[in-house]
């Protein structure tokens, strides 16, 4: 059988009629008359000999038909328009898509991500922050950087560099401070895993600490820190990640004490198979690491 030829400026007229139900925005948005892009969309009707749109005296109503369409041709027109975006001085753009802990893009990554950029100016990285669970099939990822053991289901995963939490505070609290036990008069700030407080102070040579402290509880470790430094109480979070913090003296940290309970690790889907793209981008991740900590990572 033989299919209709779809002529281009009539799938158009019909997308942004749809998205309007008006032939006059539609007409606005395409910068062309009310006349033609009602004329577009007749031919593609009788092209495909159904009825797209009832007309009303106020607009139009989409039918059935209209509606299967619809999203087929906004996916269409999506994916040439991100496929023009990287055409650029006559070579295609890679696109890869990152998924990372937000301490980590933020604390970690943005103040390097240039040099990648700088390596590969045909390469554009896509990133986006997360608490730590997150679908990254689902997500359409290429890597997420995680934190935690690296026994991910369905995941293969690079461990990057472990990252021990520390007792973090402003200085007005660091000074008063004289023994990690003297932290049990203090709000502690933490994240969704409950074990943490307990085991640095068990790191921190306190036998038995307290059962239940004066806590608040966040699902970012960057809201955390914000807390802490407006005073409401003392994190617990990887110095490693908020060297910046401390390194203008936001907040201090006041005993040399660390918990190890996971790194960071690079992951991406076993089932696939990643592209030169992927595989530069990890290979300069690696390498950015060991200059940064060499074996001490």
């Amino acid at each position: 059988m033989t299919r209709p030829y779809l002529p281009l400026n009539a799938l158009r007229a019909f997308e942004a009629s749809a998205r309007h139900l008006s032939f006059t925005r539609a007409a606005d948005e395409l910068n062309v008359t009310q006349a033609a892009v009602s004329h577009q969309v007749k031919l593609l009707e009788e092209r495909l000999d159904v009825a797209l749109f009832k007309r009303l005296p106020r607009g139009l109503m989409i039918t059935s038909e209209g509606e299967a369409l619809l999203p087929v041709m906004r996916d269409a027109f999506d994916r040439m328009a991100n496929m023009l975006e990287r055409l650029e001085g006559g070579k295609l753009r890679e696109i890869l898509n990152v998924g990372a802990v937000g301490t980590f893009a933020v604390g970690w990554l943005l103040p390097r991500l240039a040099r990648f950029q700088a390596e590969h100016p045909l390469v554009e990285v896509r990133l986006s922050t997360h608490n730590n669970r997150i679908d990254q099939a689902i997500e359409g990822l290429d890597y997420t950087i995680r934190f935690g053991d690296g026994a991910w289901h369905g995941l293969e995963a690079t461990r990057l560099f472990q990252a021990p939490l520390s007792a973090l505070c402003a200085p007005h609290i660091a000074n008063r401070l004289r023994t990690p036990a003297d932290l049990m008069h203090h709000t502690l700030l933490r994240s969704y895993r409950e074990n943490e407080w307990t085991r640095w102070f068990t790191a921190a040579g306190i036998a038995h600490p307290p059962a239940r402290t004066h806590a608040i509880v966040f699902d970012s470790s960057l809201a955390m820190m914000e807390a802490a430094v407006q005073g409401a109480g003392v994190a617990l979070a990887p110095p490693r990640m908020f060297a910046r913090q401390l390194g203008c003296g936001e907040v201090m940290q006041p005993f040399p004490v660390h918990a190890a309970l996971g790194s960071y690790w690079l992951t991406r889907l076993k089932s696939r198979t990643p592209s030169a793209t992927m595989e530069a981008f990890q290979a300069w991740l690696l390498d950015e690491i060991f200059q940064a900590y060499g074996d001490e990572a």
